[in-house]
């Protein structure tokens, strides 16, 4: 049998004498706290009397609901079924899946069997020490902090804690002696682009001519179908979904929806490449050779990564091409604001802090980009996608080619 509960000086504030206690002087015995919450009547237990009577005091103050005592592990096996993410875009499958590969790679084996209570500000700022000290990007930093933030958010939304200890916490600086992670996406020079086109296989050229034309994310140019593509007089692309991880799905936000303007020559390319290629409106424009979408670890490993380290590019990725598509974009006069817009981005300060110029406005067209584009700078663009070639994109190819082994001599 419990042993009884003795009143205190402070109303709704008990004492609980262990079994063997005298009452006598001082002792070690706890301090409960009694409330009734909805019907239900709730006891929380405390070491001291100070304790006892802050609880006291934050329930008196509007605090209801009983204090958390529910696990770390068990609330993130409830939370990642049922959340459904804080914006009005909601929660993808993808996005959950990703969350739950974070938390239960970095977060779950460290504070599983924890009181969500437990665990403090400090528990994460040594959380992000040590995945630093085994050398995470600060990109996979935050790919950590986006759902253990989420998680701790909702609840202190369902009550069970005061206050996410994840806002406010700064992740650790990248440390000096590694590769800052803007090189590793920095634009090619008009030479390099050069030089990895040419040596790309000639069925490849057109993909990633298109790719440095306008500037698309890899997973909005996988998912491009031919009803996207307007090849007539005023040529364009409209960008309207994308293909993640195997799944088409919608962009990510309304910012990703927009209009480009295609070059003449890249216009008349893509007719000539139809001709060859065209499966029906609904299919992709950049498929395999059975009409279905691209696999973008095979299109990386099996095409571009050969093509860029036979040249002595190596770390060339799918996003190059986009850095590329905005250095030309500037080059050629355009201004923060359309590069954003051409892009995509959601805000016009990214934009800027990670390229420059601010000049006039208005998106124009894209005829400056056939001269920019091309695996040989003297002749112009060649080549086709992963389909049969045109006579004229052969000769074209095989220009291409001989401009490579010029490069290399």
């Amino acid at each position: 049998m419990a042993a009884k509960l003795e009143t205190t000086g402070t109303p709704g504030v008990f004492r609980r004498h262990g079994k063997g206690c005298r009452r006598e002087g001082r002792c070690e015995c706890a301090y409960v706290v009694v409330w009734r919450h909805r019907g239900r009547q709730h006891k929380a237990t405390f070491r001291t009397l100070a304790e006892a009577r802050e609880a006291k005091g934050n329930r008196d103050a509007g605090e209801r609901r009983p204090v958390g005592r529910v696990t770390f592990g068990d609330y993130f096996a409830e939370w990642i079924e049922s959340y459904a993410g804080r914006t009005a875009h909601g929660f993808t499958d993808t996005s959950r899946s990703l969350y739950r590969r974070a938390l239960e790679d970095h977060a779950l084996l460290r504070w599983s069997t924890w009181k969500l209570t437990d665990v403090e500000p400090i528990d994460v700022r040594e959380l992000y020490a040590d995945l630093r000290a085994r050398g995470l990007s600060t990109s996979a930093l935050k790919a950590v902090r986006a759902p253990l933030s989420a998680m701790f958010a909702t609840a202190v939304e369902d009550g069970l804690l005061r206050s996410n200890p994840v806002q406010g916490i700064r992740m650790p600086a990248q440390s000096t002696s590694e590769e800052p992670e803007e090189e590793q996406t920095q634009a090619l020079t008009r030479a390099e682009l050069a030089l990895v086109l040419a040596a790309l296989p000639a069925e490849w050229r057109l993909f990633f001519e298109f790719l440095t034309h306008t500037g698309l994310r890899i997973s909005e140019a996988i998912g491009l179908r031919w009803e996207h593509l307007d090849l007539g007089a005023r040529p364009r692309v409209l960008v309207r979904e994308q293909v993640y991880e195997g799944q088409r799905k919608k962009l990510k936000s309304r910012h990703g929806r927009r209009e480009l303007p295609l070059s003449t020559g890249m216009a008349t390319r893509l007719l000539a490449y139809r001709r060859d290629c065209y499966r029906g409106e609904r299919t992709p424009v950049f498929g395999t050779v059975t009409g279905t979408e691209l696999s973008r670890p095979n299109v990386a490993g099996r095409v571009l990564k050969p093509a860029a380290e036979a040249v002595g590019l190596g770390w060339v990725s799918f996003h190059t091409f986009r850095h590329t598509c905005a250095s030309l974009l500037f080059d050629a006069g355009k201004n923060v604001k359309q590069v954003q817009e051409w892009l995509g981005h959601a805000d016009p300060a990214f934009t800027l802090r990670t390229y420059v110029h601010l000049l006039d406005e208005g998106l124009g067209d894209a005829d400056f980009l056939d001269g920019a584009v091309t695996a040989n700078p003297a002749q112009g663009n060649t080549g086709a996608t992963h389909c049969t070639q045109t006579a004229a994109n052969a000769d074209g190819a095989k220009a291409a080619d001989s401009a490579l082994q010029s490069a290399r001599l």
